[in-house]
Parts: structure tokens; sequence; C-alpha cells
């Protein structure tokens, strides 16, 4: 690989490593090159995990709740990204109407699975409508979705608190006087769902060695799991890759790409309403004005610590990364008291990380955009020039 003037330093020494390393010095330079950031992480937790002092049963439990609770949300980031529209920001969206349906769920005092399962139905055609709304807007900004899906969360957000703080117990019915504020409509600061509490958790649970397994959760998972499987062959997942691969030559093939691109906008929203449900009802309760506001964040930083990148993701990225990403939120304030002596500076730690992990992914992304740009066009030009002394 031939390298010039505007390469940055690093990357023309890392170019040059790659050219006269053996072919299994290559193939470790490629490794680190691709899988930088999981590969970072596993220092941080090995390193952080015996300054922690946790016992081995403690960090398995608090990793496969974790695990029960997180990885719904993070997989349904996989389709946009499938799609070609990268890390959806936008899945914020549906996490605001799971919540809006499990207010209306606790107001009608429907609890333990059936009140689940009722509020992922009520979340269904308010995840749809934001989602076609969102697809819409994105189709307006072709390849810069990801910081419209960012800018949507505060747009929506507003409109979300609009509801909630006004709209409900004036213009929507709200009957319980327990989630209302005392001026007689809005909604309370907090949600109170203990009759709902870990009830998937609790469900075909399994106690081993002091480790709680919900088996349920799991179950619900692999459902989903199968599902991407299963779509990704399908007519509509096989239109969605050629979108994502090159949407002019899918254009150019019959497929409708802004219909194609929205479909995959409203599938990640819906289910990222099913999977804000699913993770609050382990939480207990949830803040009504700011229980959303992380959730993106968090769950994009995850899918990027397990390897992901902003054009393609999988499956094993996003166990990975929950793994890896809250084993490192588990272990850090502990950690941070070991060697500092302060809490607080393990928890400034692990969320200077979760951005710190999106700016470079993002970074990385950008620059191999650029260099897969720069051989493109190497390329060409040597064909010219070939074709020219040809002639």
């Amino acid at each position: 690989m031939s390298s010039n003037k505007n390469t940055p330093l690093g990357q023309r020494n890392l170019e040059s490593m790659h050219n006269y390393a053996t072919p299994i010095g290559r193939r470790i330079l490629e490794l680190v090159r691709n899988y930088a950031v999981p590969i970072m992480f596993i220092i941080i937790c090995a390193v952080c995990i015996p300054l922690s002092g946790f016992s081995t049963s403690y960090l398995l439990n608090e990793i496969i709740t974790r695990m029960g609770r997180n990885i719904f949300l993070i997989l349904s980031l996989l389709i946009p990204i499938m799609s070609g529209m990268g890390l959806n920001f936008g899945m914020t969206l549906g996490a605001m109407a799971g919540q809006i349906a499990l207010i209306f769920v606790t107001d009608w005092q429907i609890w333990g699975i059936p009140g689940v399962v009722l509020a992922m139905i009520l979340s269904v055609p308010l995840s749809t409508l934001l989602g076609l709304m969102c697809g819409k807007l994105m189709n307006m900004a072709k390849g810069r979705e990801m910081i419209l899906g960012y800018m949507m969360n505060y747009f929506v957000g507003g409109l979300y608190q609009l509801v909630v703080l006004y709209f409900m117990a004036s213009i929507i019915p709200i009957k319980h006087a327990s989630i209302r504020l005392p001026r007689g409509f809005g909604i309370r600061t907090t949600v109170n769902l203990t009759n709902m509490r870990q009830c998937l958790d609790n469900e075909l649970a399994i106690l081993y060695n002091g480790v709680k397994i919900p088996v349920l959760n799991f179950i619900i998972i692999a459902a989903l799991c199968l599902f991407i499987v299963w779509f990704r062959r399908t007519k509509l997942g096989q239109d969605m890759r050629a979108v994502g691969q090159d949407m002019d030559v899918a254009q150019a093939a019959g497929i409708n790409v802004d219909r194609t691109r929205i479909i995959s906008i409203i599938i990640s929203t819906v289910f990222a309403g099913f999977g804000q449900i699913i993770y609050l009802q382990n939480i207990g309760n949830f803040p009504t004005y700011t229980a959303h506001s992380q959730i993106g964040m968090f769950c994009i930083a995850a899918l990027l610590v397990g390897g992901a990148s902003v054009e393609k993701a999988s499956i094993g990225n996003v166990f990975l990364g929950v793994i890896l990403f809250h084993t490192m939120f588990i272990v850090a304030p502990k950690a941070g008291v070991a060697i500092t002596g302060d809490a607080m500076i393990g928890e400034y730690f692990r969320v200077f990380v979760s951005y710190g992990v999106i700016t470079m992914a993002l970074i990385m992304y950008e620059i191999k955009k650029r260099r897969a740009r720069s051989q493109g066009g190497e390329l060409l030009a040597l064909a010219q020039k070939e074709g020219g002394a040809a002639s």
C-alpha cells in the first residue's frame, strides 16, 4: 500500500509496518486495526477487575442481569446499519414510545407479564409513527442520518415532555392520583413499576451458585436474534443489504430505496420501544422526563465496544459489547477507589469512555473511508496511465 504526503504520519507508519511485516505480522496488525476498541476494553477490564475486589459470582450475576435487560435494545440497532443508515441515534424515539405505554399501563393498574405485553402492544402505533417521521426526514438528509437522528432526540424529546407534563390528565385521561402531579395534571417525576419489577426476569429464572439466570429474557433475546437472521435472508432483507452497499445500484436494480430505508428505521424504532419496556421492568421504576435521554448513547457505545462499525455490525458484536462495556461499568467505580481513593473518578471515567468510544469509532470510520477513496483514486490513475501507454 503506497502512501502520500497527505496521509497522517501515524497512518503512514502503520502502513509501512504492514508492508514489511511477515504474513503472520500482517494478520496481527490487521486484527489490531479492525478490533482496536474491543482489545482496548479487554485490557481495561483485565486491569480493573482485580482492583475492584468483586467476587466472581457477583460479577457474573451483574453481567448476566445487564445482558438480560440491555441486549434487546442494542439488537434494535442492527437493521439500520444493514441498510446503510449508520448508527440509529433515533432509537430513543422508540424508548419514549415505550415509556408512554408504561404510563398508561400503570394508570390502568395492569401488572406483571400481562402489563409488559400490553405496554409493548400500545407502544407499536406510536413507535411506528415516530419511525415513519424519522425515516422520511433521514431520506431528505442522506449521508447525514446519524446527526439527524441525534437532533431528532431533542425535537421529539420536547414533544414528549409537552405530552407528559401538560397533556396527560388535562387532555389525555389519567385516573390514578398516585402518578399525577399535585396540581392535577402532568405525570410525577418518577413512575413506580414495583408491581411489574423483574416479572420477566423472575419467570423461569434459574439460580445456580448464587447467579440468577433470567431464562425468559434470554428466550426473548434468542427469538429476536433468530428473527434478524431470518430477516436478512428475506427479499426485504436482501433489498436492505443492497441499499446499504450502494443506493444508486440498488435504485437501478428496481429497489425502492427510500421506502426500504424508512421500513428499516420503523423496525428499529419498534424494537427499541420493546427493549425499553424490558429494560424498565427490570429496574422497577423510571424517571419520567429523563429515562430515555442516555439510552441511545450507551447502546451505541456498547455496540461499538463489541467491534461493530458504522457500516457493519453482527449479533456477536452485540453480545461481546454488552459483556465488555458493562463489565467496565461495574468495576470502574471500585477500581477508581483503589487507584485514587475517590469513587467519582471511576464514575467520570466510565461516562468519558462512553462518549470517547463513539468518537473513536467515527474517526476510525472516516479514516477508513478516506483510505479506501485514496486507494480507489490511485488504482484509477494507474489504469488510465496503463491505458494511455497501451494506446
